[in-house]
């Protein structure tokens, strides 16, 4: 596809998903994990066009908000694949989460254990995932490191907050317990942290077994899988990953003399980020003090990630070929923050100018669901591109759809 072509018709800035990196992503996944239950993690990205491609694929999804469970429900994805999460679900969630009959939603506080099991009819029952956290500190960037102690995820099994959520909801005749969870972190890119989290889940198994005499028969290792946002850099091999945790579960479990639970893991970035691209237009090339910028038609609020966790990026021109070597440059956007910055010293064609096109490469998850409207601006579209043709999933988001929420003076 020309990616000239693409700004033309759409506009800048765009982003540009490859429709056939994804599904190949859910397949290389699958293959790798073909007794697993692979559950696409919709807050990377999601529109109902990317729900569908998870239907075909034969994915799951995991959900962490009402509205990204209507999204996928709208676009017929099956409820018993969905799976619900939230350390903070409302009452609202909980109840369209039971009435859409989702297969399992997780419990990360004991408070809402009572109150989920008010809502399920009598007739039924829900069956539940316990978020435990085993206190494993891994992910790129300690805002994205979700399974220590002290932060608001999960229940703690050293403070037997874990073990005391389990026997709560073992009492619930309306809940069935399918098993543990855990997340530990985002861009994770070593199989280490994922084996110790295996081994000590499969323990806590163990522990309920010898406790309620219950036998769990799910593991659910959440996701994080980090990919390559640079050159010379490498993600978490879907291979690799589950060569490592297959085995660490299945000998632990023999261990124990457990049945090996079935594997669920929620990859999200490492199915959609890196089919994605956004392209913006230059406006400015200025000086400043020791560096060179180059001001583009976007920023923070279509990329907040290297404000928020000093993100790096692959940027390159597109659109016509330079003869002139490289030079440093530093990427900005146009908001009104010295924090908007999308890529510092990155090498640029020397000739770079206004008018010039720039693509952002590895920009499909993380992007789109965390973009805002800062400084009043529109939201960009999203393109998908298969077979040699582009077309539109997301509209950009326009003046008037900012001032139809703005009910009056």
């Amino acid at each position: 596809m020309s990616l000239t072509e693409i700004a033309h018709r759409f506009g800048t800035p765009s982003y540009v998903i490859d429709e056939t990196d994804v599904r190949l992503r859910c397949r290389a996944y699958r293959a790798a994990l073909p007794d697993a239950e692979i559950a696409y993690a919709a807050k990377a990205f999601l529109c109902r066009a990317m729900a569908d491609w998870m239907r075909t694929e034969g994915m799951s999804l995991d959900v962490c908000s009402g509205g990204e469970l209507a999204v996928a429900r709208s676009a017929g994805f099956p409820a018993r694949r969905i799976i619900m999460h939230g350390n903070a679900k409302t009452p609202a969630e909980l109840r369209r989460a039971v009435d859409e009959g989702v297969g399992r939603i997780v419990v990360d506080n004991v408070g809402e254990i009572n109150r989920l099991a008010a809502l399920v009819p009598i007739d039924r029952r829900q069956k539940v995932l316990v978020r435990v956290t085993p206190d494993i500190e891994a992910g790129a960037h300690p805002k994205i490191r979700t399974a220590g102690e002290g932060q608001k995820f999960g229940l703690s099994i050293l403070s037997g907050a874990a073990g005391d959520a389990v026997a709560r909801v073992l009492n619930q005749p309306r809940l069935e317990l399918a098993g543990l969870h855990c997340h530990l972190g985002s861009q994770i890119d070593d199989v280490e942290p994922y084996e110790r989290a295996a081994r000590i889940l499969v323990g806590e198994m163990a522990r309920i077994r010898d406790t309620h005499g219950v036998v769990l028969p799910e593991l659910d290792l959440g996701g994080g899988h980090g990919i390559a946002y640079l050159p010379g850099t490498e993600g978490l091999v879907p291979e690799r990953f589950a060569d490592a945790v297959v085995t660490a579960i299945t000998e632990r479990a023999a261990g124990f003399g457990l049945p090996v639970p079935r594997l669920v893991v929620e990859p999200g970035r490492a199915i959609a980020g890196t089919a994605g691209t956004t392209l913006y237009r230059v406006v400015a090339v200025k000086r400043g003090g020791s560096r060179t910028f180059v001001a583009v038609d976007g920023g923070m609020s279509d990329n907040p990630r290297p404000a928020l966790y000093g993100s790096r990026y692959t940027v390159r021109l597109a659109g016509r070929v330079s003869r002139e070597g490289p030079r440093p440059f530093t990427v900005v956007g146009h908001h009104c923050e010295t924090g908007d910055t999308i890529a510092e010293d990155v090498p640029l064609p020397a000739d770079l100018r206004p008018g010039d096109l720039v693509a952002l490469a590895a920009t499909g998850a993380y992007h789109h669901s965390m973009a805002s409207t800062y400084n009043l601006m529109g939201r960009p579209p999203v393109v998908a591109v298969r077979d040699g043709r582009a077309r539109l999933l997301v509209r950009r988001e326009m003046e008037q759809d900012l001032m139809r929420r703005d009910v009056g003076l």
